[in-house]
């Protein structure tokens, strides 16, 4: 038995592709070994013995069969899940017998059985006792007592199998399910022929029985796993196309800069765009927003809630329509964010989340603003950017009863403000990763329009190797 992993000596890695194919060459390679081998020894059935091994030749070809298609399985991957039939046994009712390790050789799980027709006497080796779970003091059953051992449902295939053998002349090469005493139900394979007497007519019939209850249950736990995986993945699948269609839905189709319809100095051009994670099931909950106002105002917000998949994108649809409502209704974006971190809290599926809220008049040119646990905006003027302190806020949803205080900016025309996601820049938002924002002011003064500083910020930061989707919205103020 081999040694246990130390922490010295690493565990062993999966084979790789050229090492099972080495071990499929040399599987066939035996395969026909012993099939010549098999071919070799003639027998014309009178010695038990010569049967006996004919048979377990037999046996091991079957097994050199098996071990040839899991191989290959191993080499290409799972097949697509077949439809599975349920198992009779465990639909009636009877118990399995419980998984146990083979002990001993081969000898000691193949029993060998011969029926003679002629005298009506049966005789089994030691082995076929065991495997049928009888005491080896009780007399071998007959070919016609035989099926009293089999499963009710089983004892067609048995009698089909019995009566082409002596009937016909066909060799037996099938399974049927057996009750022991114990009420336990084991799986048997039989392989067996008929013996010919002088005349011509059939003698006896001998027949090898292997318990193939554990190779079958093995069987069984492979496809009930392989079929969980293919569950698995088409339930994943499924909610990745549900996530992205419900993401795609709520956040704004912008395909280029847009001008809100306001007129005068202080009109925003605007562009946004969402970066997806090199992961493409990794859908999560950023968003971005910008909205036109009863009141003159706009609305621009950004945002992230923890987490992926189908509850956290539906989750951000849910705040999503939340900030649109309050915004709507003239909240300003420190009760505004206040109430989301309420209406998070009491939710029945409490979530983080993290936000910034704006609200922009373009009369004044006035930018009222609040945040949540949010990267600040950063603010591009005259070819340099800085960024805006921030009033104070904790994360959406951390606590009850939080408060978020607002802050006020005066832009000028030619300003560009930029609110981002924090997975905008590859790992935590630090000083040298705003940095590596603040230092495409000279890129953006030098834009035409939103789209093209968008434009700029994509190809600084949505390369290869995203971990994480992000969100990034500008806003420029039109001179």
């Amino acid at each position: 038995m081999p040694s246990p992993v130390s922490a010295g000596r690493p565990a062993a890695q999966p084979p790789g592709h050229g090492s099972v194919e080495a071990l499929i060459t040399q599987a066939r390679r035996l395969r026909g070994d012993v099939d010549a081998v098999r071919r070799d020894t003639q027998s014309d059935g009178a010695d038990p013995e010569e049967r006996w091994q004919r048979a377990l030749y037999d046996l091991a070809l079957h097994q050199l069969n098996d071990l040839d298609a899991h191989l290959a399985q191993l080499r290409d991957g799972p097949d697509p899940a077949p439809e599975a039939p349920a198992e009779p046994a465990e639909a009636s009712g009877l118990r399995t017998a419980p998984a146990v390790s083979p002990r001993g050789s081969l000898l000691s799980r193949v029993g060998s059985a011969e029926w003679n027709l002629l005298t009506d006497e049966a005789t089994w080796s030691g082995e076929l006792y065991q495997i049928l779970g009888r005491a080896p003091a009780d007399p071998a059953l007959t070919l016609d007592e035989l099926p009293s051992l089999v499963l009710e449902e089983d004892r067609p295939q048995l009698t089909a199998m019995v009566t082409g053998c002596l009937v016909d002349g066909r060799p037996i090469d099938g399974e049927f399910r057996i009750v022991r005493p114990d009420g336990s139900v084991r799986t048997v394979h039989m392989m067996g022929e008929p013996v010919l007497g002088a005349d011509g007519g059939t003698s006896s019939m001998w027949a090898v029985l292997r318990d193939v209850s554990e190779l079958r249950r093995s069987q069984r736990t492979v496809r009930e796993t392989r079929d969980s995986l293919h569950r698995q993945r088409r339930q994943e699948q499924t909610e990745h196309r549900i996530a992205a269609e419900l993401q795609e839905a709520v956040l704004p189709p912008w395909l280029g800069s847009l001008r809100l319809p306001h007129r005068g100095p202080g009109t925003l051009d605007l562009a946004a765009h969402h970066l997806p994670a090199e992961t493409s099931t990794l859908i999560g909950g950023d968003w971005y927003d910008a909205l036109d106002l009863p009141d003159g105002e706009m609305l621009l917000s950004v945002g992230d809630l923890t987490g992926h998949g189908v509850a956290v994108a539906s989750g951000m649809a849910m705040v999503l329509g939340a900030v649109r409502g309050m915004a709507v209704a003239g909240t300003r974006p420190g009760e505004l964010l206040g109430l989301l971190n309420r209406l998070l809290d009491t939710t029945v599926q409490p979530a983080l989340g993290s936000a910034v809220c704006c609200r922009y008049r373009p009369e004044t040119c006035t930018l009222v603003w609040a945040q949540a646990g949010h990267p600040a905006p950063l603010l591009y003027r005259d070819g340099t950017g800085r960024v805006l302190t921030a009033p104070d806020g904790v994360l959406l949803g951390a606590t009850s009863g939080a408060v978020y205080g607002q802050a006020e900016e005066t832009l000028q025309p030619g300003d560009l403000l930029l609110l981002h996601t924090d997975g905008l820049v590859p790992g935590r938002i630090t000083t040298a990763a705003v940095d590596r924002l603040l230092d495409l002011a000279p890129r953006f003064d030098a834009a035409r329009t939103a789209q093209d500083c968008v434009r700029t910020v994509v190809e600084e930061f949505g390369g290869a190797g995203r971990e994480d989707e992000a969100c990034v919205l500008v806003a420029r103020v039109t001179a």
